[in-house]
C-alpha cells in the first residue's frame, strides 16, 4: 500500500484544527498550570481521540479526521509539556513523583483512549 500525498484541503483542515487546538491548549494551561493540568489535558485528549477514531475514515467526512484528530487534538494534547513537567520534578529533587507522573500519564491516557473508543461503540 502506498501512502497518498495530502491534498491542499486536508493540509488546510490539519492547520485549522491545529491552530484551534493550540489555542485551547494554551487557555487550558492558563486555567490549570503544571503537571496536573497537563495530565488532565492529555487524558481528555486521549478520551476524545479514542471516540473519534471509532468512526470510519473516508467519505463523506474525509476532512473530519484530519481536522479533529490530527489538527485539533494534536494541537490540544502535549507530549512536550509532559516531558517538561517530568524534567521539572526531577530537577526539583522529586524523583518519586516524576516517575509516578511519567508512568501514570501513559497508563491514564491509554485507558482514556480505550474508554473513549469503547463508549463510542455503544451506539452501534
Amino acid at each position: 500500500m502506498t501512502a497518498r500525498r495530502p491534498t491542499a484541503r486536508t493540509t488546510a483542515a490539519v492547520a485549522l484544527g491545529g491552530a484551534a487546538g493550540t489555542l485551547l491548549r494554551y487557555a487550558a494551561g492558563q486555567l490549570w498550570p503544571g503537571p496536573a493540568g497537563t495530565l488532565a489535558i492529555n487524558v481528555l485528549g486521549g478520551l476524545a481521540i479514542g471516540a473519534l477514531l471509532r468512526r470510519p475514515a473516508g467519505r463523506p467526512d474525509r476532512y473530519l479526521r484530519p481536522l479533529l484528530a490530527t489538527g485539533l487534538l494534536g494541537g490540544f494534547t502535549t507530549f512536550s509539556g509532559y516531558a517538561v513537567d517530568v524534567r521539572a520534578l526531577l530537577l526539583a529533587g522529586r524523583p518519586g513523583p516524576a516517575v509516578a507522573y511519567l508512568l501514570g500519564t501513559v497508563a491514564l491516557v491509554l485507558a482514556a483512549t480505550w474508554c473513549g473508543h469503547t463508549a463510542a461503540g455503544w451506539r452501534r
